[in-house]
């Protein structure tokens, strides 16, 4: 069997999911065996059998949500984002970080508004070609300043058309990796060269850099997050290719959205591979504006395709390097 795993891994993982898919069409909503679940191990096996592990715990997570809905709903139209205080939810409760990253989490930048959750920042250093793209800069670069200290070859391409440049959190000697351009990130790209602000494609501007992937991909734009992720996925869920990216950072800005068009949305996010592995509200913002907790921030593992953190790990040499 191991040997199989090694000279078919993307194919050994193909096999595992879709064994593990066929178990839960087979057995039905709420007859899980829940002392098994919790006797289940995450820790150590492949990176294949970790993620499998954490698509199992997802799926579960799945059919709650579904339990939760016909609780509250029972239709998706019938939910409110913020209830009164009769309706002990949020819209966030559907919605849990409910997958495992199957490498080490940590927090990057300052611990207010601004830093963000990522996984596997380990991987992200041995990678010979790390590429990180930052949409939505502002006043605060201190995420993309302790990406650039914690990596020796990571290099950053910032984008925010509302400043002139990444902030002085990133020290000269760095400066070197990073590429900024007052632009912005949208579905479609703007029409002509004169718009101004002039706004491009997440593929567009891949292209004009030469990029046939992204590493770590952050998205910080202030509600038009909706539609640029929405014009972005279609492509790949028509043509069944993956996401050119391996992990999203994205704060999502609820506000006034209908409850079943966000469950749209993100079943979207869902069907093209991203699974959520970490949550955290803004309460800078609920105590700024006094208003309900609208905007979260959550961090995506992409599990489709060959990226850094699915693709199968290289062997240690007996001394703990990396072959």
């Amino acid at each position: 069997m191991a040997s199989i795993w090694k000279r078919h891994p993307r194919y050994s993982i193909l096999l595992l999911v879709i064994l593990l898919a066929t178990c839960f069409v087979l057995v039905p909503p709420g007859s899980y065996n829940e002392p098994s679940l919790h006797r289940m191990s995450f820790d150590g096996g492949a990176i294949e059998q970790r993620l499998a592990t954490s698509e199992i715990f997802y799926r579960k997570a799945l059919q709650d949500r579904q339990a939760l809905l016909k609780r509250f709903g029972p239709t998706p139209e019938d939910v409110e984002n913020f209830p009164d205080h009769d309706k002990p939810y949020t819209i966030w409760n559907f919605f849990p970080a409910a997958f495992n990253c199957p490498y080490e989490v940590r927090h990057l930048g300052t611990l207010a508004d601004g830093g963000k959750w990522v996984c596997g920042l380990s991987k992200l250093e041995r990678e010979p070609d790390c590429i990180i793209y930052s949409f939505g800069i502002s006043g605060d670069s201190t995420f993309e300043a302790e990406l650039l200290q914690d990596t020796n070859h990571c290099k950053i391409w910032g984008y925010d058309f509302s400043v002139t440049d990444f902030t002085d959190d990133i020290p000269n000697s760095e400066k070197w990796r990073t590429n900024f351009q007052p632009y912005g990130l949208a579905g479609k790209d703007s029409p002509g060269t004169t718009n101004s602000p002039p706004m491009f494609s997440l593929q567009s501007l891949m292209n004009l850099n030469g990029h046939d992937h992204i590493d770590l991909l952050k998205i910080d734009i202030e509600g038009w997050e909706f539609e640029t992720l929405e014009e972005l996925i279609k492509p790949y869920l028509s043509s069944g290719k993956p996401l050119p990216f391996a992990q999203l950072q994205l704060e999502i800005h609820v506000w006034d959205m209908p409850f079943a068009k966000f469950l749209k949305w993100w079943e979207m996010l869902e069907a093209a591979g991203l699974r959520p592995f970490w949550t955290e509200p803004n309460l800078v913002y609920v105590d700024y504006a006094k208003a309900t907790p609208s905007l979260t921030e959550y961090s995506f593992i992409n599990i489709r395709g060959n990226n850094v953190l699915t693709r199968p790990e290289k062997p240690r040499h007996p001394h703990g390097a990396y072959a």
